[in-house]
This record gives structure tokens, C-alpha cells and sequence, in this order.
């Protein structure tokens, strides 16, 4: 009888394997597979209903500013923001508190690779000397320099001085 139950877990344990192969195949061609049965699909929720996490949130903030002249040495919108100055207010309003500096900003956080960038993270091109945030899909917004505006500028725009991005404790948590 022992070996009757162990010979039964195992076709069950090669069974269940193939029977997965069989329904994802299935998905994959738009048909039903033969003898399985089709369980219903989890509910799954929609973006728009999830809470967005901290870095959506910096970003959606920092999306107000676009248009904000440029100032060197600027921290808020009335007198306009320089690179890290926009990076300072964003993060200060969902309440970080960064330094006034790229240089400072970049010792920040935890590094991470140009492939791994999510919302929010920092982005850091020319020596640490300009920092902006990362939106996603290939884009950042920043504060580029005298006569810009605060805009959105894509990664492919300024590859030959990307230096390193870095993620702050505080983007990884959800809201």
C-alpha cells in the first residue's frame, strides 16, 4: 500500500506540471487544451485603483514644476529651481529632506544600474555635477541651466554624461 502511495504522488507530481504546460500553451493560441479544465482567471487590480508608490508620487509632484524658469542657486517655484534645488523641493514636500547639492545627493541613497531605474530615482549626468529625477520610460525630468525651463529631457539626450542614478530609502516604500 506504501508503494502503491508513493507511485500516486508521483504520477500526480508529473501530471500537474504537464497540465500547467498544457493550459498556459493553450492561452498563449487562443484555444482550450484537451481535457483540462479552465479555471478563471484572478481578478487582477487595475492601476488606476492601486496606491502609487512614493516614486509615481515624487514624479507626479515634480510634474508641476515644468515650465519654472531656471535659477541658480533656486529652490522653490517663486524663484525658480536649479538642478538639485527642483530634487530638494520635490522630495521635501513628501517629506525628505535632501542637501542643496548634486554632489551631496549622489553620496545618497543606493546605486543602481541604468537598466533598474524606476520612478523617482535620481539621475546623475556630467560628474554628479547635474541631477534630475527619473519619470520612467526613458525620461527624466530636471532643471537644466540658465535659459532652460524645468523640463523633460530623455535619457538618450544626455548618454555620454551619464554618471550613475541612485534610489533613496524613502522611493522604495509604497505610500
Amino acid at each position: 500500500i506504501l508503494l502503491l502511495a508513493i507511485a500516486l504522488t508521483l504520477v500526480l507530481a508529473l501530471v500537474r506540471p504537464l497540465q500547467g504546460r498544457a493550459i498556459r500553451a493553450a492561452k498563449r493560441h487562443g484555444a482550450h487544451a484537451v481535457g483540462v479544465v479552465r479555471r478563471p482567471e484572478p481578478r487582477r487590480r487595475l492601476m488606476a485603483h492601486a496606491a502609487p508608490t512614493f516614486g509615481y508620487r515624487i514624479v507626479s509632484y515634480a510634474r508641476h514644476f515644468i515650465g519654472i524658469p531656471y535659477s541658480y542657486g533656486g529652490s522653490s517655484p517663486g524663484t525658480g529651481f536649479d538642478c538639485s534645488g527642483l530634487v530638494m523641493f520635490a522630495y521635501g514636500r513628501l517629506g525628505v529632506k535632501l542637501p542643496h547639492s548634486s554632489y551631496a545627493l549622489f553620496d545618497m541613497g543606493r546605486r543602481i544600474g541604468r537598466w533598474s531605474l524606476k520612478p523617482g530615482d535620481l539621475v546623475f549626468f556630467w560628474g554628479e555635477g547635474h541631477v534630475g529625477i527619473y519619470i520612467g520610460h526613458g525620461k527624466f525630468i530636471h532643471a537644466p541651466h540658465t535659459g532652460e525651463r524645468v523640463h523633460i529631457s530623455t535619457m538618450k539626450d544626455y548618454a555620454g554624461g551619464f554618471d550613475g542614478a541612485r534610489r533613496l530609502a524613502a522611493a522604495t516604500r509604497p505610500a
